[in-house]
């Protein structure tokens, strides 16, 4: 009886998950297969994204013969600085970094803040008509941006503003979008904590910036890094409330220099863009630490 109890169980440990078995082997071919569909994936995301970073770059250091040579080359064959200097001296380059910069720190701020607030308004207050309130909101959403257009420009020509900087930011001081995603992650941070500190005496205004903000740094953050690039390569808007040269973006700056050179010297046009990008992958560089450590700050406390 015994013997045959052994049997059965040497059996059935055969089909088991045990190192060696078929299943065991089987188990690992698939998540093997499952690893190498997912860097597969992940190589062709970088590729895709990768590609056109990559031809702007090395575009940038082509002469305007290799530029338009068939076939094309992946490297350039005669490195050339030459485009850097004359595409910063065919426009202003350095007045659209200014406006470029005023517009987005401001505009960004605002956005940033009316978000932060409103959120907290809708995710902890409460008020007479709030799920009417929010139910508005979730309808701007839903609105193109080139549908308000037309009605904040005749605002804006109301007031005198064409042509000036808060003519440019204030229609963008607030999106719903930002109030909606920073209120659903306040919705997640531990309701006890904003007791205590009702408990102790803490106004609305000291919860939100001692209590809500730091807690919700990660979603923050995030928001504010879409809300300058955004902002930074915002190209309509700008060039219907302005009419010089001397209030343009950069991104305008760059559609100037394509058609002011009549043929396109691409290797001038790429120098250009280069200008446009770089501050804005050096303000992620410097920002994401902060996503990453918010991350794992609340995945320790959690």
């Amino acid at each position: 009886m015994a013997s045959t109890i052994e049997v059965v169980n040497e059996s059935a440990g055969k089909g088991s998950g045990r190192p060696g078995s078929p299943v065991h082997w089987v188990g690992q071919r698939q998540h093997r297969l499952g690893r190498l569909a997912a860097y597969g994936g992940l190589v062709l995301c970088v590729l895709l994204i990768g590609l056109p970073v990559y031809w702007m770059i090395i575009g940038a250091f082509k002469t305007p013969q290799e530029v338009y040579q068939v076939p094309p080359t992946w490297f350039p064959l005669q490195p050339t600085l030459a485009n850097f200097p004359k595409a910063w001296d065919s426009a202003p380059f350095g007045r659209y970094y200014i406006n470029s910069f005023v517009v987005t720190l401001s505009g960004s701020a605002f956005e940033v803040f009316f978000a932060a607030v409103s959120a907290y308004a809708f995710a902890f207050l409460r008020f007479p008509g709030k799920r009417w309130v929010f139910l508005s909101l979730l309808a701007a959403l839903m609105v193109p941006a080139q549908v308000t257009i037309f009605p904040n420009y005749l605002t804006i020509a109301g007031l005198k503003w064409i042509n000036t900087y808060q003519g440019i930011v204030i229609p963008g001081a607030s999106v719903a979008y930002g109030t909606f995603l920073l209120r659903q992650y306040y919705r997640t941070l531990p309701r006890e904590i904003m007791d205590a500190a009702h408990v102790d005496g803490a106004s609305h205004i000291r919860i939100l910036s001692s209590v809500v903000v730091p807690l919700a740094k990660p979603a923050i953050v995030s928001f504010a890094l879409l809300s300058i690039v955004a902002k930074w390569n915002e190209f309509l808007w700008p060039l219907i409330v302005t009419n010089t040269k001397e209030m343009r973006v950069l991104p305008i700056g760059i559609y100037w220099l394509m058609v002011e050179e009549g043929t396109i010297d691409w290797g001038v046009v790429m120098a250009g863009t280069i200008f446009v990008v770089l501050p804005v992958l050096l303000v992620f560089l410097y920002a994401q630490r902060y996503i990453v450590d918010g991350i794992a700050a609340g995945a320790v406390k959690g």
